[in-house]
């Protein structure tokens, strides 16, 4: 009876030895990775941060635009910044 409870213990630690192994080997490639991930920009990432930009400056021109109407002058788009 001893025999069958070593045998059993003794391929459950060989498992959970082998899980730990592959989690300790496989840890700098994760790390790296989101390493990589937190530094680069993403074509889709790039195409949000542009469509803001170009919303943010759209959103100046028309108020720029309101405010020279309601002063009685030419809008200064320049207060917009570039763009």
């Amino acid at each position: 009876m001893r025999i069958l409870i070593v045998l059993a213990s003794a391929f459950a630690l060989s498992g959970c030895i082998a899980k730990t192994a592959l989690d300790v080997v496989t840890l700098p490639v994760k790390a790296a990775s989101s390493a990589v991930d937190a530094v680069t920009t993403s074509q889709s990432e790039a195409d949000e941060k542009r469509g803001r930009k170009i919303r943010q400056h759209e959103e100046c021109v028309g108020k720029e635009d309101r405010r020279a109407s309601k002063d009685h002058r030419e809008p200064d788009y320049s207060r917009c910044g570039k763009d």
